[in-house]
C-alpha cells in the first residue's frame, strides 16, 4: 500500500487525498437526510434506522439546534457529529457573549466547514466522516440552507439530500421544487415526505422531522410525531393515488376518442 493512500496530508500522483474520499464513502453509508428551504420556514427530514427492541429510541437523533435560529440534520459517523456540534454550539454562545449578536446561518456553515477542512490538512488527525445540512433564519429573517462536506467545502442551496438516498432525493427535488411545494409549511412538508419516500419505505416510524419558522422575529423549532409524520404519509399517498388515477383517466380517454 502506498504511503498516500494511509497519509491524511499527501497528494496522490493524480491529485486524489484518499483519506478524504473514504471519508465521503462514510456519508454515503449513513442515513439519508432531506431538507427544504420554504418561503417562511426550513424543514429538514432524516430516515431513522432500526433499532434494537431494548434501546431508548430517544437516544437516536440526527436533527439538533446549533442555537435557537439554527438546526442541523447529519449523515455519517454518529460520534464525529457529536464531536462538531459541540463545537459548533459553543461557537454560537461565544459570538452572542462578544458581538451581542446570534450568529447568522452562513457563519456557522463556514465555521464548522473550516473546522473540517484542517482536519485534513493535520497530521495525526483524520477528516470528520459526516456530512451536514445547516437550515434556519437570519436576522432579517430569511431562511437559509447550507450544506458541509468532509472535505470542508460548503455551499448554500434552496433544497439539498446527503447520505445513502442523496442521488434519488435531489433527483427528485430538481424536478420538483417549484413555488407551488414551497409556498407554506404544509407544502414544504408534503415535499419532504415525498422526498424521503422515495428511499423510505418502511414508514412514519423511521422518519423523523423538524421544523423551523420564524414569526416576529422569534425562530421557533418543533418535531413532528409520529401521528403527525403517519397522517403526512397517508395524505400524500392518497395525493399520489388521485394523481395517478387521473393520468389513467386521460389515457384512456385517449385511447376511446
Amino acid at each position: 500500500m502506498e504511503r498516500y493512500d494511509r497519509a491524511i496530508t499527501i497528494f496522490s500522483p493524480d491529485g486524489h487525498l484518499f483519506q478524504v474520499e473514504y471519508a465521503q464513502e462514510a456519508v454515503k453509508k449513513g442515513s439519508t437526510v432531506v431538507a427544504v428551504r420554504g418561503k417562511d420556514c426550513v424543514v429538514l427530514g432524516v430516515e431513522k434506522k432500526s433499532i434494537p427492541t431494548l434501546q431508548d429510541d430517544r437516544t437516536i437523533r440526527k436533527i439538533f439546534c446549533l442555537d435557537e435560529h439554527v438546526m442541523l440534520g447529519f449523515a455519517g459517523l454518529t460520534a464525529d457529529a457529536r464531536v462538531l456540534i459541540d463545537v459548533a454550539r459553543i461557537e454560537c454562545q461565544n459570538h452572542r457573549l462578544n458581538l451581542e449578536d446570534p450568529v447568522t446561518v452562513g457563519y456557522i456553515a463556514r465555521f464548522i466547514a473550516n473546522t473540517k477542512q484542517r482536519y485534513t490538512q493535520s497530521p495525526g488527525r483524520r477528516p470528520f466522516g459526516i456530512s451536514m445540512l445547516i437550515g434556519g433564519f437570519d436576522y432579517d429573517g430569511t431562511p437559509r440552507l447550507f450544506k458541509t462536506e468532509p472535505s470542508g467545502a460548503y455551499y448554500e442551496y434552496l433544497a439539498s439530500s446527503t447520505g445513502r438516498g442523496e442521488k434519488p432525493i435531489r433527483e427528485y427535488l430538481e424536478e420538483h421544487y417549484t413555488d407551488d411545494n414551497i409556498k407554506d409549511e404544509d407544502s414544504v412538508l408534503k415535499l419532504v415526505i415525498r422526498s424521503l419516500s422515495q428511499v423510505v419505505q418502511s414508514g412514519a416510524q423511521n422518519i423523523e422531522i423538524a421544523v423551523m419558522k420564524n414569526e416576529a422575529g422569534i425562530s421557533k423549532t418543533r418535531t413532528l410525531t409520529v401521528e403527525e409524520v403517519e397522517a403526512l404519509l397517508k395524505v400524500v399517498e392518497e395525493e399520489r393515488a388521485a394523481a395517478e388515477a387521473e393520468e389513467a383517466a386521460k389515457k384512456n380517454l385517449k385511447v376511446s376518442s
